[in-house]
């Protein structure tokens, strides 16, 4: 039993001519009933010694899978920082677009050029990465009900922007969020000089943010970014669940 981990994952690419790279962790410890709902990289916990044993025992389990594309490998974190392997997702994640924003790297464009058979673009001494990024998931979920899915129209429908905010959807004002699927509205993406500064562009961001027709997880979010423990980074993967369990309806502090 692994007590009080943390999930944090390595974004991968390797091509067909042998070659590897990783893009460094995402830290994916912030979710409910295990769907994510924060994604944030680098990690609070992983230091520059851990983050090369995590690519290098990331890229050795693609290697050894002979996996040429894009690909996340998944680990758990415990309180000692040793790492346990979780599973390989072989696709692009929802989160990728952290990783891009980190090291200023088209992710899906090398993957289309990998699977065309050329060779990888960049090697590993090349990827830099600079600032702190976190991605929220915006779903059409009441955060205040337990999560209960929340589908329907969207009436209203004005996403934030300005700089150093990325948004991934497909929405619109008159868009239906079906019942049957996914309840993602968009992914709020903001990239910070460091943590504390990418902190302040989310708040700023998700509170310009505004959706009527369904309920959504903007007050989820702005709650947690005035939480003591997520402030000091001090959370695990158990840690939304047991704020429910404790009644927390997560409104946001004034």
């Amino acid at each position: 039993m692994i007590g009080n981990p943390r999930h944090v994952e390595v974004q991968i690419i390797g091509d067909k001519h042998g070659n590897y790279v990783h893009f460094a962790e995402r830290d994916c410890s912030i979710q409910r009933r295990r769907q994510k709902l924060i994604e944030e990289t680098p990690s609070t916990i992983v230091s520059e010694s851990l983050r090369k044993k995590l690519g290098t025992a990331a890229i050795n389990i693609a290697k050894l899978a002979n996996y040429n594309s894009c690909g996340t490998v998944e680990f758990l974190i415990d309180e000692k920082n040793n790492f346990y392997f979780m599973e390989m997702n072989t696709r692009i994640q929802v989160e990728h677009t952290i990783t891009e924003e980190l090291a200023r790297f088209d992710l899906v464009k090398e993957q289309i050029n990998i699977a065309q058979g050329k060779k990888l673009s960049v090697k590993q001494k090349e990827i830099k990465f600079e600032g702190h990024v976190f991605e929220f998931r915006i779903n059409a979920e009441d955060p205040h009900v337990d999560f209960m899915p929340s589908p329907g129209k969207l009436n209203y429908y004005i996403p934030p922007g300005g700089p150093n905010v990325r948004l991934d959807s497909a929405c619109y004002s008159g868009y239906v969020i079906p019942p049957n699927y996914d309840s993602m509205i968009a992914k709020l993406i903001v990239r910070g000089k460091n943590r504390s500064e990418a902190m302040q562009i989310a708040k700023r961001a998700l509170k310009e943010f505004h959706i009527e027709g369904v309920k959504s997880t903007i007050d989820f979010h702005l709650f947690m970014l005035n939480d003591d423990n997520f402030i000091s980074g001090n959370y695990n993967l158990k840690y939304v669940d047991e704020l429910i369990l404790r009644g927390c309806k997560f409104k946001e502090k004034k």
